[in-house]
């Protein structure tokens, strides 16, 4: 029985509930109706179906209170400790309030919230009236956990205080690196702008101008947060019961869901714009190449969208509201009519109709390149799979697909070998990890699949047809994560790849379901209620060994500036342990071997020689010394002589400068393959084609991860072609 068959199952289970029925029959449900429907199915569906067999009873309620506060007030500003001591109350009953849907502590949360952010306005009024001094030696412990929670309101006040004169110190620096800066290519005016070039503010004038934005940006902080609704925090106190479960389980309410599907698809209805905040409006900073504002050429960059109307309807102000808010609005079917009204940079203003279209979010799709370094003889392949996509409602959308698209047009260009870049991956469909992995290797399994009622399952390549049978090299970060980490793992099983990265990947070796709230017989109440994403499996190689907390161990690591963050599986609270089960029967690769221990030895001593390699090497230790430095001073000159050390830093430990030793070539076949281009748009194409290849060539040409993965692949080729020499004798 599939997964979402069983959640029928599941609300048979429920409490009888009564609803009304509206003058076209159709069944509707008060508040209080639909967060016992909704709590009572969350609660026996984690009960059931979760891999990790908890209860929700008190013991679960008071590990879910600490989380429920955490979600409402991480960074410890609003709640005083008498606030959460008045909510502790509420400790051991989170699993009574999920059954009988009466949340009292949501109700007491919200108000709580709502009383805290008018008394901090009022702070806010009273501190923005003059200029802060920045003379006094104090500072501000950033690091919330270090922070307890402020006894009282004096406390809260004096923490406000300081918050408020951090931010204006940020904005004040940032203002100034913008005067300082002297790179002519940064303070290019757009063609399209009709502003006056800004005269350079002096040091008083940023500091006024750093005064007056801050108490602006608050201002709009705080009428957004007296916005929110008990919606919010019940969202908060779902996911606090759902997350003691593990760190990857959640609800999520219907605009959440909406935007997880656009994640795991790579696409989106709308008009294909990005938008930014600025001050109290919606800004076009992009025009999303073959979209329909592209097509329909009304909307440019740096219009600023007043309001949105659907067709006909009445229009809806946009002013102060969030960017999240706004995409709301304007994105929608395929084929429907969006219009805005819009102010032009001239202060003109103007009503655009567009009709909207799929917009391909081409950033999430595989592309690909041939990679030569003036100092080597063979020619990589280069391919990089941000994300593993697949739309579920159209077949040949999906990541494998597009790899072996690009592997094709690698082969004809005749490449040594390929560069598999899975960095900064967190993976997404498991399907295309099975697949993908089939591409390198002739059959075989992939991965093993244990479920909560402890049931394997394997999954197997079964296509003895192999796409690329040559020299493997496949990147991986601490970033890599699920469906990355499997196929990592199986090249490294089969000894089909050298795998090469930081320390190890993420480590996230878990499988969730998306069960969507509104089915059988709850669609008459859609689109209310929502979706739930449970783990209900857990990963495993095909040696055994669990991906999950531990990750995958690359054959040669390299140097990670990020070494010193808290970002694997193994630093989230409640993840999953690691553990193993009984190993595999499969045949690892035999057309070539692979001698990790030579090729790590040799990348070993270029990387002790590579200067850009180095300075990564010594910038991550000094990160962790500064991670650990979470108190900010307040006062202006220390501030200032911190901000020079900085500085110093940068440019003491820059390793991304651009080597044009490595020439790009063959991109453009695969750029273009994930655009729509119709007639009529090729000469706008040609001259978008041009702008992102100058970008991509620039990112590889930075890398210098890759630059030694080039180096490794010649090696890799180099042994492999004496190894066929070998055997043919």
């Amino acid at each position: 029985m599939s997964i979402s068959r069983k959640l029928l199952s599941v609300l048979l289970l429920l409490p009888a509930l009564v609803f009304a029925q509206g003058s076209s029959g159709e069944q509707s449900m008060s508040a209080a109706q639909k967060d016992k429907l909704v709590g009572n199915i969350l609660k026996n569906t984690l009960e059931t179906y979760h891999y990790r067999k908890l209860k929700v009873n008190d013991g679960l309620s008071s590990l879910a209170f600490d989380k429920f506060v955490e979600k409402i007030d991480y960074s410890k500003q609003f709640l005083t400790r008498e606030d959460v001591d008045s909510l502790s109350k509420y400790r051991k009953q989170l699993d009574d309030q999920m059954i009988s849907g009466n949340v009292q502590i949501s109700d007491a949360a919200a108000a709580v919230l709502k009383k805290r952010v008018a008394q901090i306005e009022g702070f806010r009024d009273e501190f923005f009236k003059k200029p802060f001094s920045f003379e006094a030696d104090e500072s501000i412990e950033m690091d919330p956990k270090k922070r307890e929670w402020t006894k009282n309101d004096a406390e809260l006040k004096e923490l406000w205080r300081k918050l408020f004169k951090n931010s204006v110190l940020g904005n004040y620096l940032a203002l100034r690196d913008t005067g300082d800066d002297k790179d002519s290519d940064k303070k290019k005016k757009s063609k399209k702008t009709k502003k006056k070039e800004e005269k350079k503010l002096t040091d008083s004038e940023m500091l006024a101008k750093a005064h007056k934005t801050t108490s602006e940006k608050y201002d709009k902080i705080f009428s957004r947060l007296k916005k929110q609704d008990r919606e919010d925090t019940l969202e908060s106190f779902y996911n606090a019961i759902a997350e003691v479960f593990d760190p990857h389980t959640s609800y999520l309410p219907p605009k959440r869901k909406e935007d997880f599907d656009i994640d795991i698809s790579g696409q989106l209805e709308g008009i294909g714009a990005v938008l930014q905040e600025d001050g109290s409006h919606i800004k076009v900073v992009k025009i999303v190449p073959g979209g329909a504002a592209w097509r329909q050429k009304g909307l440019e960059v740096e219009d600023v969208i007043m309001a949105v109307s659907e067709g006909d309807a009445e229009p809806v102000s946009l002013l102060d509201m969030s960017v999240d808010d706004a995409v709301r609005y304007i994105r929608g079917k395929k084929g429907t009519e969006v219009r805005l009204n819009v102010r032009k940079a001239d202060g003109s203003r103007k009503l655009i109709p567009i009709v909207r279209d799929v917009v391909q979010i081409d950033a999430s799709y595989a592309r690909s390149s041939v990679l030569e370094h003036s100092d080597l003889k063979s020619k990589v392949g280069y391919i990089k799979v941000p994300k593993f996509y697949r739309d579920f409602g159209d077949v040949e959308r999906n990541c494998t697909n597009d790899v072996r698209d690009e592997l094709r047009r690698l082969k004809k260009q005749k490449v040594d070998s390929i560069i598999l870049d899975l960095r900064d991956n967190g993976g997404g469909a498991l399907e295309d990890a099975r697949q993908m992995s089939g591409l390198f290797i002739e059959k075989g399994p992939i991965v093993q699949v244990r479920d909560h009622e402890n049931e394997v399952a394997v999954l197997d390549d079964n296509d003895p047809s192999v796409e690329w049978d040559g020299p493997l090299v496949v990147l991986v970060n601490r970033f890599s994560a699920s469906a990355s980490e499997i196929l990592a793992g199986a090249m490294q099983d089969y000894k089909r790849a050298v795998i090469v990265g930081s320390e190890q990947t993420h480590g996230k070796g878990t499988v969730q379901v998306l069960l969507n709230l509104n089915q059988g017989p709850l669609t008459m109440f859609a689109p209310q209620m929502g979706a739930l994403k449970v783990t209900i499996q857990k990963f495993y190689r095909v040696n055994g060994e669990s991906t999950q907390f531990k990750g995958i161990r690359p054959d040669i690591v390299m140097p990670d500036v990020w070494s010193y963050t808290k970002s694997r599986e193994q630093d989230l609270e409640n993840a999953l342990e690691y553990d193993t089960i009984k190993a595999l029967s499969y045949k690892a690769w035999d057309k070539f071997p692979l001698n990790l221990s030579k090729l790590n030895n040799m990348s070993m001593e270029r990387t002790k020689k590579n200067p850009r390699l180095v300075a990564m090497l010594d910038y991550a230790k000094v990160l962790e010394m500064r991670n650990k430095e979470t108190t900010t001073s307040l006062a202006m000159n220390k501030v200032l002589e911190q901000e020079k050390k900085n500085e110093a830093l940068a440019k003491k430990y820059k390793y991304d400068e651009p080597n044009k030793s490595i020439k790009v070539s063959h991109f453009e076949e695969s750029i273009k393959s994930h655009q729509n281009i119709k007639p009529g748009d090729e000469k706008q194409w040609k001259e978008d084609l041009k702008q992102r290849g100058e970008e991509w060539i620039e990112t590889l040409q930075k890398d210098a991860i890759l630059e030694e993965a080039l180096h490794i692949s010649e090696d890799l080729t180099q042994a492999v072609s004496k190894s066929a020499i070998s055997m043919n004798k």
